[in-house]
């Protein structure tokens, strides 16, 4: 089945950008002080999260008292968690090399999106109340996976910088930890409550066809 959080990234199909890719981590920065980037985000707590990411685990905290004794979440704060979520998987695209489009502050169009569940009237409120603990494996596979997509962001970008362009296997890995990643950080801030699976990937491979990559 599939599940309720779903990243859609439209792969490229031109060749990359050298320049921008070379200067990327610095031109990320606005957004990633913001919402965090792939190796930080809620997951990585405090100031590291982004400001946005910051009042995102705020709301998240508040909503799971507020579920614990109503079984609702906080109705008017919920739109702030999603766009925070959509922001984010827009400049992880950017900042894991899955694009070259520099992305936008906030909303706005872009070829890649986050889908997020609608809001359910009743929350369950026994894995509200155990999220943290039930949370822990994938916090650890998490990591396992970031550290490998550590290496493979260093080879993609100086791929992209020397060749211009990049393999469909590096751009496919690099998209699936990044959704993965939002998979997990959705069920952590308590946008929904159907527990991610532990697959690297839920769809086919939209990855890059023969020609050269974006």
């Amino acid at each position: 089945m599939e599940h309720p959080v779903r990243y859609l990234v439209e792969p490229p199909a031109a060749e990359r950008n050298r320049v921008t890719a070379l200067v990327r981590p610095l031109l990320a920065l606005p957004h990633v002080l913001l919402v965090g980037g792939p190796v930080i985000g809620v997951m990585g707590g405090g100031y590291r999260t982004g400001a946005f990411g910051l009042l995102a685990i705020t709301i998240a905290l508040l909503d799971w008292f507020a579920i614990l004794f109503t079984g609702h979440p906080i109705e008017e704060l919920q739109p702030l968690k999603h766009t925070y979520l959509e922001w984010r998987a827009r400049v992880l695209a950017y900042t894991a090399f899955l694009r070259d489009e520099y992305p936008p502050f906030g909303s706005g169009p872009y070829p890649a999106a986050l889908a997020l569940p609608t809001q359910v009237a009743t929350r369950d409120r026994l894995t509200v109340g155990l999220r943290p603990l039930l949370v822990i494996p994938h916090l650890f596979v998490l990591l396992a996976l970031l550290l490998a997509w550590i290496v493979v962001a260093l080879v993609s970008w100086v791929t992209i910088v020397v060749n211009g362009r990049l393999s469909p296997a590096l751009w496919r890995f690099g998209r699936d930890v990044m959704a993965y990643s939002l998979r997990v950080e959705a069920y952590l801030l308590l946008v929904h409550d159907e527990f991610p699976p532990f697959a690297l990937s839920e769809e086919p491979a939209a990855a890059p066809a023969a020609a050269p990559v974006v």
